[in-house]
């Protein structure tokens, strides 16, 4: 966070900042470079599997006899061409955005939400069991993250009129979030992408993520119904006492689920029918996923009566937000690029499976959880992270015995449920400061259930191996 400007006179005190995420990607770029100079360079063998996808053969990595040397303008030169390599990806994300933002523009969104809370407010258990659950949907869905924050105060505000306190509110719709993108069934920023560049069907294994779905949201229900219990008998143990900011105005109240709500629902629940069908059915992918959202951003904009016109700008004005996610994108395949290029992305790949393959499958898997928890930090991006490190957990499941599903639910698991605690995470710290939660206070009621969901994904990932998830 940056400081207010201090007089000159003033002693400078130096503190520690996160650099902005673009920054980061190109120091890890600069890594990679130096990596190709200074690390053997070598590949593995591949050859296609009964479904055409190139697989690494394990035991088979060999180091060049020649070097390839990259010069420094190949820093430069990565960001067009990774931007051109993932455009399929990067266009159907700002269609998606674009998408979401005229659903967001039509109230759909604002009076769902106030219709829930209006309904089970005078049922803390229920709120917190409903709550969880249908932040966790958006998120495992459509990807919702940033279309919470607004929503903060007024949730809040129904906690504080139950007795609970805003803690509790931050743990039904922080928990819900972050356990949405961490058993994903179609979130097109995270598990379309990392299945993408796995080679895997787009939504392929939903069916295990659906069955995860009710076991992780009831983990992160439960420690908030706990702490919520506690504080209802005795205010004194809120994490909040002493906050001043506690109690944040409540927004204006939601408009009605009308009858246009409805009809606007329904075609949003037919698209998400009709792209499961076209996907598994007819082989759809970002093509006509695209087309598809923008029939809906089209069908949406003129039952919600926003006009051609309005639904034109909210359109452009949500594809715009996420325009630097396309660039996080394209800085991060540029990682990949550079390895590629330099010849030591196979190197990182067997340095890796080593300790992995020693391990056995099962263990390698949790190992792939815990370095995607670690590179989050790093990279707070879903999709950015996707493109960093899934080029090397790609072939690194492969030599490892381990099912490139399960690499990819790996990623899942350490990119949503990190996003508990990390300060890098932007939608985290704006839904704190919506709601008038102190960051430090949030990490101490954060951080158990951050644990209980890494264990809970560990044993899902063992099982996952068991299964042979594909």
């Amino acid at each position: 966070m940056a400081g207010h400007s201090l007089p000159v006179t003033a002693p400078v005190t130096t503190r520690f900042r996160i650099p902005h995420t673009l920054v980061l990607l190109f120091l890890i770029m600069i890594a990679a470079l130096v990596a190709t100079w200074l690390l053997p360079q070598g590949s593995f063998s591949t050859q296609a599997d009964e479904a055409g996808r190139m697989m690494v053969v394990p035991g088979t990595y060999a180091v060049h006899a020649e070097r390839v040397w990259l010069s420094p303008a190949a820093l430069f030169t990565s960001v067009p061409r990774a931007l051109a390599d993932a455009q399929a990806i990067i266009f159907f994300l700002l269609i998606v955005g674009g998408a979401i933002a005229v659903l967001r523009a039509t109230g759909l969104i604002d009076a769902l939400l106030g219709w829930l809370l209006r309904t089970l407010g005078g049922h803390p258990a229920l709120l917190i069991l409903f709550g969880t659950a249908a932040f966790a949907a958006g998120s495992g869905t459509l990807g919702v993250s940033t279309e919470y924050i607004p929503f903060a105060a007024v949730l809040v505000a129904l906690c504080l009129a139950m007795r609970l306190d805003a803690m509790t509110a931050m743990g039904i719709m922080i928990g819900g979030y972050v356990v949405g993108y961490g058993v994903a069934w179609t979130n097109p920023y995270t598990v379309l992408v990392a299945q993408d560049i796995a080679e895997l069907p787009p939504t392929s294994g939903i069916g295990f993520r659906l069955a995860l779905f009710l076991p992780f949201v009831l983990i992160a229900a439960h420690h908030v119904w706990r702490y919520a219990r506690r504080v209802a008998a005795d205010p004194g143990a809120s994490l909040m006492v002493g906050v001043d900011s506690a109690a944040p105005a409540a927004a204006a109240d939601h408009s009605p689920f009308d009858r246009r709500h409805a009809a606007i629902a329904v075609v949003v629940i037919a698209a998400v029918v009709l792209m499961v069908y076209g996907i598994s059915q007819r082989g759809w992918y970002l093509t006509e996923l695209g087309a598809l959202w923008l029939v809906v951003a089209l069908a949406a904009g003129l039952i919600g009566r926003l006009g051609v016109d309005e639904t034109a700008r909210r359109f452009a004005a949500g594809a715009a937000e996420l325009a630097v996610v396309a660039l996080l994108v394209g800085f991060a395949r540029s990682i990949a690029l550079i390895l590629e290029d330099g010849q030591v992305l196979h190197t990182i790949v067997h340095a890796a499976s080593m300790p992995l393959s020693r391990l056995g499958p099962e263990l390698s898997a949790v190992g792939m959880l815990l370095m995607q928890t670690l590179i989050n930090f790093f990279i707070p991006s879903g999709s950015g992270q996707a493109f960093a490190t899934m080029p090397i957990m790609t072939p690194l499941a492969d030599v490892a015995g381990v099912e490139r599903q399960v690499a990819v639910l790996a990623f899942q698991f350490g990119d949503g449920f990190a996003n508990l605690i990390l300060p890098t995470n932007i939608v985290l710290m704006a839904i704190l400061g919506m709601a008038g939660v102190p960051y430090d206070r949030w990490f101490r009621f954060a951080w158990p259930l951050m644990l209980k969901l890494m264990a809970a994904a560990s044993i899902a990932l063992v099982i996952a191996v068991w299964i042979g998830y594909a």
